[in-house]
């Protein structure tokens, strides 16, 4: 399957901005680019690029000041087939634990888990460990939360999406994220393109998309608790400790995003 992926953002900037871009397809995907997904601005600036201590691909530019819009138009192949989902999968004792999987157990910006630790215990501590428990997890949260764009807030954190029970892709993801790391599972949150494909047309405007891989039986799987069911093609961009670490601009000045278009499409032949 090749699924053609893209986006363009045009920011207003009063004057000259420093902007940071987390807008490249994850490493892991590169075998799989057909079309390179280089970033293109309007008008041309200089771009420089690092990657981050999570491994993601950063962009840096400085954006002038007025309009720049800044885009990409790639072919990405993919397999067509749905998450996968290994039901034994199980769960690793924190003393077992990989060193590197430790830091996606602790609080983060967005996953208080000091303040839903004894909520989660309280729901899941009588589930059967590893995918179960985290399967037990997702059907919560995708039944306790309402989705709406227009209750998406920035600063929103997962112990809030908890307690006022609306949201979007990313506060699903960070309160099962949270709930996940009471439970002593690691898990990391992703960021990435996610299009209707293998599910029913959605006449709602394509965004970027928000889920996380949870680590057991030596792997890290994905989860998507918004949807809460295998999807095709979740294509990443980035991953860390929740959307802090991933966001698709991090802009370093007054600024206003003007515009906001993504793709996700299936090319047919």
């Amino acid at each position: 399957m090749k699924i053609r992926v893209g986006y363009e953002l045009v920011y207003e900037c009063v004057q000259p901005t420093p902007m940071l871009l987390l807008l490249n397809l994850h490493y892991t995907r590169a075998s799989d680019i057909l079309i390179p997904d280089h970033i293109v601005t309007s008008p041309p600036v200089p771009i420089t690029a690092y990657r981050d201590g999570f491994g993601n691909w950063c962009s840096r530019i400085q954006a002038p000041a007025g309009l720049i819009r800044i885009s990409t138009d790639a072919l990405v192949q993919d397999s067509g087939l749905p998450d996968p989902v290994h039901p034994y999968a199980k769960q690793h004792a924190v003393n077992e634990l990989p060193s590197d999987t430790l830091v996606y157990l602790l609080g983060s910006r967005y996953c208080e888990t000091d303040r839903l630790s004894e909520i989660a215990w309280s729901l899941f501590g009588n589930t059967p460990e590893g995918w179960p428990r985290v399967q037990a997890i997702c059907n919560f949260v995708h039944n306790h939360i309402t989705f709406g764009y227009e209750h998406a807030r920035s600063t929103k954190t997962a112990l809030e999406a908890f307690n006022e029970g609306v949201g979007v892709c990313r506060d699903y993801t960070h309160l099962a994220i949270t709930f996940c790391r009471c439970m002593n599972i690691p898990a990391r949150y992703c960021t990435g393109y996610l299009g209707d494909i293998g599910v029913p047309y959605s006449p709602a405007p394509m965004d970027f998309s928000a889920w996380f891989e949870a680590y057991l039986d030596g792997r890290w799987y994905t989860f998507d608790p918004r949807h809460n069911q295998p999807r095709v093609a979740h294509l990443l961009i980035a991953q860390g400790r929740d959307a802090t670490d991933v966001p698709i601009s991090n802009v370093f000045g007054p600024n206003e995003l003007k515009s906001f278009k993504v793709w996700t499409d299936e090319v047919q032949g």
